[in-house]
């Protein structure tokens, strides 16, 4: 089967690259070069904004392991230094986000691709990135697909939104769409620093403590390919740890710094994650096997 990854330049395309080298046929994509581990794999150098880009690298394949966004709000009012810094233009985030998953999903029609599995966000929620001083509005915990979600800046929408772009290109066209949504990435090494530095809780984190190892993610991202014919038409699954990023139980974390949820956190456990992987979990098998804690 022969699969193409885009994003194949990024720290994530990475793991899903090496996840799936050894039993199938890979085409990459991305906009600059990846890294020469990966030489011996077809490069289509393109940009998914563009469509004849997303034509080229999408033609004769079977499945597409999409990984390629822009990973944060390039529009968002507290982001202006960065996005002048970086030279980017304010709408980057929706063009590669929405643009550029409608380019990716027409070319897979047109080509024939029989299963797409995207990397999602946890910030389809809406609960990081905020604009406005309304806080995200719990409604019970852990939180799983079936919360309501409430997302304000154009990241959070574009993963939001590009969930029901997935699923209706599955109802138009019978192709079989998964999104992961994925929180907080972290590296072997990234999760060395987090536990040489790892200090107490002094407030309540927005991002509700939340993690996931790289490898972690590309091994959800192959179980999903691969399980795609017993799976629904679509489908949106939690992808993160079982656990937080912090020391403290999780109840103590919400007793403490966000008392009017505790009713809410009676049956949490231990260092449980505030987002619930179990769908993941009884959908394929997958299991949660990295962690920072002994790094």
């Amino acid at each position: 089967m022969k699969v193409l990854i885009t994003g194949a330049s990024g720290e994530l395309g990475a793991y899903v690259i090496r996840a799936l080298a050894q039993e199938y046929d890979l085409v990459l994509m991305s906009r600059s070069r990846p890294d020469s581990e990966f030489t011996r794999f077809p490069w289509v150098c393109g940009d998914l904004a563009g469509w004849e880009d997303c034509r080229r690298a999408v033609a004769g394949v079977d499945a597409i392991q999409h990984i390629g966004a822009q990973p944060w709000p390039t529009d968002h009012p507290a982001m202006k230094g960065r996005v002048e810094e970086e030279g980017l233009p304010f709408d980057a985030t929706f063009r590669s986000n929405m643009l550029g998953t409608y380019y990716l999903m027409q070319a897979a029609v047109e080509a024939g691709v029989k299963t797409v599995v995207m990397a999602g966000s946890n910030c389809a929620l809406g609960h990081g990135f905020r604009i406005s001083d309304t806080p995200f509005p719990i409604d019970f915990l852990p939180i799983d697909e079936s919360h309501p979600t409430f997302p304000e800046d154009s990241y959070s929408y574009s993963k939001r939104a590009g969930e029901d772009l997935l699923a209706s290109f599955s109802r138009s066209y019978g192709i079989r769409t998964y999104v992961t949504r994925i929180a907080g990435v972290c590296s072997p090494q990234r999760r060395r620093q987090m536990a040489s530095q790892v200090r107490p809780a002094t407030a309540w984190n927005p991002w509700l403590y939340c993690w996931v190892g790289s490898e972690d993610v590309a091994g959800a991202h192959r179980l999903l390919m691969e399980a795609a014919p017993d799976l629904p038409v679509h489908d949106v699954y939690f992808l993160n740890a079982d656990d937080t990023t912090a020391l403290e139980p999780t109840k103590e974390l919400v007793e403490r710094f966000n008392p009017g949820l505790a009713p809410l956190a009676a049956s949490l456990e231990g260092n449980q994650s505030l987002l619930s992987n179990d769908k993941l979990k009884q959908a394929v098998g997958w299991r949660h096997r990295t962690t920072w804690r002994n790094s």
